[in-house]
């Protein structure tokens, strides 16, 4: 969909709808008072009525009767004033886009009228990634494209040059934060037959091309040098090769450079038959997903050169299925990690501790100002948050603080889990150093105990194994993957870079 900024008023804008985005209780005002008062008050009627009220995610649409401007108004609640946050204007756009495609409408436009604190920039950046992301659809192994009879196009209407300008920006930052996010479903949603760690690393490669990463791809016989023998244990029950991808975004001034980058890395299991210990059958084809904390960093990285953040800033994506082959790991056999610690495979479905291992003993290299690991990880952390929060876990007050902070301005939260040394005790080995299962007990945080024993830096983990996936949709998330980690990377980074 294309997004279009002008000056004009949205009463005399010939549009097929005028979208206005309206607080709960309140009555029309402004532009939509002028179409209320020459559609003889049907608007207001409406609202006085509680046909609708202005609630979140409420909307209503009205044909007009006569004029020279839009054929039809749609309104989308912002709910009240007092409990106003920007994802609610995120939402409100979303529903409106969604609305206005089920009605078969083409081009729709919007006058900005940011609500008081927020400027004209930031509304034009909320409203455009509500209404891109609410029509993002993975449809491309169906015969018919859904996309073919969709929404053209999104006019927000400026009221003199300079607010046309902020607009102009926050419509450009919107729409890459928006393509980063849907880029990242793609390879989310996608068959894992059609997305295996090379198909990955190939996606990896046209990110870079596409905005000037340095990209590395480390093979099975690299990482073998290296000694990555927790990355590789996994990878031994697959055909498909493994694949290390690691991305380099250098946007940071030369004194950055000597205090090191930012690290971000993403679990890449294309696909978690579990091997061995191989998960039940109902729901495993979703398994496709546990690649979402690779695709997320690869996104995220894309995003922040796109977006010409000035930071410093590393992906790595380790990359591979976890399979019951013939070499596959068994429950008792023993793996080196690439930083000398040995552990005993107690399910070779906790796969995933197993690759990130490695990858933060890879990260170090970089001499990291902070890393921030992402991954679908454990089961109990579903149990424990639902699907609305993302487990963290971290070893440094000020990183996970301001993570939270991020998570709340992208509506991607996430809540803190303790890290009490005690924790680690249930994951010390026999005849190991360490197992890679701890038992039911407080299993997300054992499961990142397990993983700080693999750093030296400031360093955070974030468990999204219950926001990844969007069971039945919302407001700007249509069914299927979430790319949960995209805008809250996004936001952690823009703070550095301020």
């Amino acid at each position: 969909m294309d997004i279009k900024i002008k000056r004009g008023s949205v009463s005399g804008e010939k549009t097929n709808a005028a979208v206005f985005m309206v607080f709960e209780g309140e009555k029309p005002a402004g532009a939509l008072a002028e179409i209320d008062d020459v559609q003889g008050g049907v608007i207001s009627r409406t609202i006085a009525s509680g046909e609708f009220t202005g609630k979140r995610d409420e909307t209503a649409l009205f044909h007009l009767v006569s004029g020279a401007g839009p054929e039809r108004v749609i309104l989308a609640g912002l709910g009240r004033r007092d409990k106003f946050t920007p994802d609610n204007l995120m939402r409100a756009a979303g529903v409106a886009a969604g609305l206005a495609r089920k009605a078969g409408l083409k081009e729709i436009s919007a006058h900005s009228d940011p609500p008081e604190g927020m400027s004209g920039r930031q509304f034009a950046t909320l409203a455009t990634q509500g209404a891109l992301l609410a029509l993002y659809s993975f449809d491309r192994f169906k015969k018919v494209e859904h996309n073919k009879k969709g929404l053209k196009s999104l006019t927000l209407l400026a009221s003199d040059r300079s607010a046309e300008a902020e607009l102009k920006k926050g419509a450009a930052e919107g729409r890459i934060i928006a393509d980063s996010v849907n880029f990242a479903k793609d390879m989310i949603n996608a068959p894992a037959n059609e997305m295996t760690p090379s198909v990955m690393a190939s996606r990896a490669k046209a990110a870079a091309k596409d905005v000037g990463l340095k990209l590395k791809v480390l093979e099975e016989e690299d990482c073998h040098k290296l000694g990555m023998g927790a990355f590789l244990g996994v990878a031994r029950g697959s055909k498909q090769p493994p694949k290390f991808i690691v991305l380099e975004y250098n946007g940071g001034k030369p004194v950055d450079r000597r205090q090191g980058p930012y690290v971000i890395i993403g679990k890449g299991i294309t696909f978690d038959s579990g091997g061995i210990s191989i998960k039940p059958s109902e729901g495993m084809e979703k398994m496709k997903y546990d690649m979402a904390g690779a695709g997320a960093v690869i996104a995220a990285i894309h995003c922040a050169a796109a977006l010409k953040l000035p930071v410093n800033l590393v992906a790595i994506a380790p990359c591979t299925e976890n399979m019951p082959g013939g070499a596959a790991l068994k429950p008792g056999d023993m793996v080196r990690a690439m930083n000398g610690k040995t552990i005993e495979i107690i399910s070779t479905d906790a796969e995933g501790r197993l690759v990130l291992a490695d990858a933060l003993c890879y990260a170090a290299r970089y001499k990291p100002r902070a890393v921030i690991d992402i991954a679908t990880l454990t089961g109990a952390c579903v149990i424990a948050l639902g699907d609305f929060a993302i487990g963290l876990m971290g070893n440094d007050r000020e990183l996970t603080n301001e993570i939270v902070k991020a998570g709340n301005a992208a509506n991607e939260r996430a809540w803190e889990l303790p890290m009490w040394d005690e924790y680690i005790d249930a994951m010390k080995g026999d005849v190991t150093d360490l197992r890679n299962v701890g038992g039911r007990k407080a299993a997300t945080v054992t499961a990142g105990k397990f993983l700080q024993e693999f750093v030296d830096y400031p360093w955070a983990h974030l468990d999204i194994a219950g926001t990844a996936w969007e069971e039945k949709g919302r407001p700007y998330c249509p069914k299927g993957a979430t790319a949960i980690g995209v805008r809250l990377i996004i936001e952690f980074l823009k703070k550095k870079g301020a």
